[in-house]
């Protein structure tokens, strides 16, 4: 199946993550890649390194804020290409945190992305995107597709990320 988790609140990788985690506990071998984000800052990166270890890949540079650096974010975003289409034949379920933010910002390609859902079909590996901005041939191609919608969020009220809560 592939499964994709999108929109603009908050929980996208946290329902990732629990699709590892019920996976892992159906005996499921899973990999799981994180486009965007820097190893070793997140919670969830500890754990998911503890329990998948080399099936855990965060080879990111942060948010993509700035033109000039395009260069080294589509270079960990191709290291990341590289390493999922390597795993997906291994594995029962292939995850892959911010594809859908690297894919609007054009750090990977639509084929990149069509690909590895191809390789996913084939192999009868389920594949698990989350980020903003869904594409809708993305939407009319996945099994499960679930929106995350914000009604109320804390940075607005002036409060900053909280540990354990955004990372």
């Amino acid at each position: 199946m592939i499964l994709v988790n999108t929109g603009n609140g908050k929980g996208k990788t946290t329902a990732s993550v629990g699709q590892a985690i019920r996976a892992l506990g159906q005996e499921h071998t899973v990999a799981f890649g994180q486009f965007m984000k820097r190893d070793n800052q997140a919670g969830e990166q500890y754990m998911l390194r503890k329990l998948l270890g080399d099936l855990f890949f965060a080879p990111g540079d942060g948010f993509l804020t700035k033109p000039e650096q395009f260069p080294k974010h589509r270079a960990s975003s191709e290291k990341l290409i590289w390493w999922a289409k390597e795993r997906i034949l291994d594995v029962d379920m292939l995850i892959l945190d911010e594809a859908l933010y690297a894919l609007s910002s054009k750090l990977i390609t639509r084929e990149e992305l069509e690909e590895l859902v191809a390789l996913a079909r084939n192999n009868d590996t389920h594949l698990v995107l989350s980020g903003r901005n869904a594409p809708q041939w993305l939407i009319d191609e996945a099994d499960l597709v679930t929106e995350m919608t914000e009604v109320k969020h804390h940075y607005k009220a002036g409060i900053p990320a909280q540990k354990g809560i955004e990372f």
